[in-house]
């Protein structure tokens, strides 16, 4: 299985949370750059088109990121605080409408005070894929770092549901 891991912004995928993903396959985990790559979704998408992506795992700007890259690829997506109603660097955002029955495990920090759950959760409302089958955990305990037992537990949950 190959797994793409978005990073936020100005971040990458830790060692500790890397381990975790590797218990389920490859992890494909490119250094994007969103200040300057206004595009960041397009050149993902045409980045790894060859390397038959199984699931993305987004976090904060690369939940936002996965979200869309998923659809590109008709893959599920795990998006951790996934920056999808605003976003402190601007970018493209390309418009992958494929009918077909997607999963995607949204976790929302209700402490996240980077992105605000309930413009998520309204986001989510008014962009609803008919075809994608939503699973939304809200974490009380949740900020907008993803600490690794809950990275853990909601890998774990999304890879038995797949």
């Amino acid at each position: 299985m190959k797994i793409l891991y978005l990073h936020g912004l100005d971040g990458n995928l830790g060692d500790e949370k890397r381990v975790i993903l590797q218990k389920f396959g490859t992890v494909l985990s490119p250094a994007i750059d969103y200040r300057t790559e206004y595009n960041s979704i397009e050149i993902l998408v045409e980045q790894f088109k060859n390397d038959k992506i199984d699931v993305v795992v987004g976090s904060s700007m690369g939940g936002f990121v996965g979200y869309y890259v998923s659809n590109a690829y008709k893959r599920p997506a795990l998006l951790f605080n996934p920056a999808l109603s605003s976003r402190s660097v601007r970018q493209k955002v390309p418009t992958y409408g494929h009918p077909f029955l997607g999963f995607k495990q949204i976790v929302i920090g209700s402490r996240d005070e980077v992105v605000n759950a309930k413009d998520t959760l309204d986001f989510l409302s008014k962009n609803q894929q008919i075809h994608t089958n939503y699973h939304i955990h809200i974490r009380e305990e949740l900020e907008h770092r993803v600490p690794v037992d809950i990275f853990q537990e909601e890998v774990d949950l999304f890879f038995k549901n797949l």
